[in-house]
């Protein structure tokens, strides 16, 4: 079950005898955890005979119990997800869906919906209110997959006075702001909590991030020109530019992004670093935030960590048959050093959590050391690198060593110090997993090694080296096939006369019109074999890396996107936007 994941609605809350178990079974249940009293319950039972409420509510009403306690025991014993007005961002496509007088009737709050996978989440004060889920199935579209989540009737409420007395979209609260010039002035830092939610400025800041995150974006930038402010998201790799904001909104969003951040609103002349968390309807995503002084004010990027997009199994990266193989027989080794190489946004992280993941079991003790900790992983001890006090990797392996640690993975090689530190563990009997940055997998040798390990030791402790990169997918709902070009042949090397079927979008609304729709993960697997371990001993050249691994049947990230193209899953185009095909122009 995902980090967050809430229980949907059991098939059986139709059923009145079911539900009178359930009811009796709460108030046991309560009494169990000490929240009331045999004799509260008893009085409850007898009230709610005459009154035909819920026992909860009835409890409730009495003063026997707060809501917000009877909230967090349903939630706890349930398995139902609490809604957090707070910390959620609520979805305005899904609050078009129910009316405010029929969500205030029923006590239920659309938060949002993923049309692609026809969910929608719902909070509900009773998630097995019968009428009110019979209501529901009226006003949703048929078939729809609900999931619940849970919160007092006085949260609910005002949460749907909130929602639904606002403008919500991006375009509305522009509109709103254009006849409200005093708003996008106002100073946001001493806002109560009810006015900073009902605040436009507020409002579109958490319109935008919403609609960053329902679209698969993983970076969002706030770029200040002279006369205006340009919002970009970082879509499959590409920036593409989504709003245009007048300037004298700007000061008030980014007040609004550093107070969100726990950056210093007053310091506009110094980088700074943040982090703030939101609940996405169900999907709890972190933002990774960076301020930088600029000639027209400060430019502030938000990197997206979606846990839920990021922690997929290793079936679903798109590895290959050989690549497969190749990766079983690297986890099937007790000891030793896994590194994954590629640039920033190559998806590093990504295959190493999901490797981590197929190894992570109770009777394995996993240790990270991350800067910082991006995702959060059941049953594994992550650390976070926190430089300013002295605690970099180098120290922080040292500290891991101590933690009798039976895999450990190493955020990134950056020094000398953590290099040695890394090798230390694998020669000692554990299962490394770390990054560098290089352009090939082949280049991570001689990094190591000028980072001043022995060739002779490295040789003896490295599993395998990585490398990958990340291409636009062909959005699978429009994708066609064509006839390759004598060009594309040039670069597939492959006879004109003959060309092969190739694959491409024809642009759709579910792709934007582009053709493409996510990204896809081309890679390469050097596996450190006892050939390609003498070459290292030996200090042998790059070259001479490269003709062993060959010899014995290695495929390059040229020859894995190839692959890709033939199969429809990229485009010729994309992949030489991306690999290295200049030798073949």
């Amino acid at each position: 079950m995902a980090l967050n994941e809430a229980v949907p609605v059991s098939s059986d809350t139709s059923d009145p005898n079911q539900q009178e178990k359930k009811t009796k079974r709460i108030g046991d249940r309560l009494v169990e955890k000490g929240l009331i009293t045999p004799d509260q319950l008893n009085v409850a039972l007898h009230e709610k005979q005459k009154s035909g409420r819920m026992i909860g509510e009835t409890l409730v009403t009495l003063g026997f119990l707060s809501e917000d306690s009877l909230t967090s025991f349903l939630a706890e014993t349930t398995g139902f997800t609490r809604f957090d007005p707070k910390k959620t961002l609520i979805d305005p496509d899904a609050l078009q869906l129910v009316a405010k007088k029929d969500a205030l009737k029923y006590q239920i709050l659309p938060i949002s919906i993923i049309p692609a996978k026809n969910e929608i989440t719902i909070a509900m004060v009773d998630p097995y209110d019968v009428v009110a889920l019979d209501k529901l199935k009226q006003m949703l579209p048929r078939g729809i997959e609900m999931t619940m989540q849970i919160c007092s009737a006085a949260t609910i409420i005002d949460a749907i006075h909130r929602v639904y007395g606002v403008t919500t979209t991006i375009d509305g609260i522009q509109k709103e702001l254009a006849g409200d010039k005093t708003a996008a002035k106002q100073n946001l830092d001493n806002l109560s909590e009810e006015e900073a939610y009902s605040h436009p400025i507020v409002r579109l800041v958490n319109a935008m991030v919403f609609e960053a995150v329902k679209m698969g974006v993983s970076d969002l930038h706030f770029e200040p020109e002279e006369n205006f402010v340009r919002i970009r998201y970082r879509l499959d790799g590409d920036l593409v530019t989504t709003h245009t904001l007048h300037r004298e909104y700007w000061n008030g969003i980014g007040q609004r992004l550093k107070i969100m951040s726990q950056m210093n609103i007053t310091d506009k002349q110094t980088p700074q670093d943040g982090r703030f968390s939101m609940n996405m309807g169900g999907r709890d995503a972190d933002f990774r935030v960076a301020a930088l002084p600029t000639i027209h004010g400060e430019n502030i990027v938000l990197r997206v960590l979606d846990k839920n997009a990021s922690i997929v199994p290793l079936a679903n990266l798109a590895f290959s048959e050989n690549n497969m193989r190749l990766i079983q027989k690297c986890l099937a080794r007790p000891e030793g050093i896994i590194i994954v190489t590629g640039p920033t946004g190559s998806g590093k992280t990504t295959t190493l959590y999901s490797m981590i993941n197929a190894v992570n079991t109770p009777d394995v003790n996993i240790m990270t050391l991350e800067d910082p900790v991006e995702y959060s992983l059941g049953l594994i001890r992550q650390t976070n690198v926190r430089e300013q006090v002295g605690f970099n990797f180098g120290e922080g392996v040292k500290a891991l060593l101590r933690q009798d640690p039976d895999i450990i993975f190493i955020g990134e090689v950056r020094d000398d110090a953590t290099a040695e530190q890394m090798l230390k563990a694998a020669m000692t009997g554990h299962q490394v997993f770390t990054t560098l940055h290089t352009n090939d997998s082949f280049g991570a040798i001689p990094r190591l090694i000028n980072l001043g390990l022995q060739p002779e030791m490295v040789s003896g402790a490295i599993i395998a080296c990585f490398a990958q990169r990340l291409v636009r997918k062909i959005c699978q709902k429009c994708k066609t096939s064509y006839t390759a070009s004598p060009d594309e042949c040039k670069l597939l090397a492959v006879d004109p006369k003959t060309p092969p079927t190739l694959y491409k979008g024809a642009g759709c609304s579910d792709c934007n019109n582009t053709g493409y729709k996510g990204r896809v993960g081309v890679h390469e697997i050097l596996y450190i074999d006892d050939d390609i371990e003498t070459i290292i001993a030996s200090n042998g050249h790059k070259s001479a890396l490269k003709a062993a691994a060959y010899k014995n049947g290695f495929k390059s990230m040229r020859d894995d996107g190839i692959l890709k193209v033939y199969e429809g899953l990229t485009t010729l185009h994309s992949l030489t936007q991306t690999i290295n095909f200049a030798d073949r122009l």
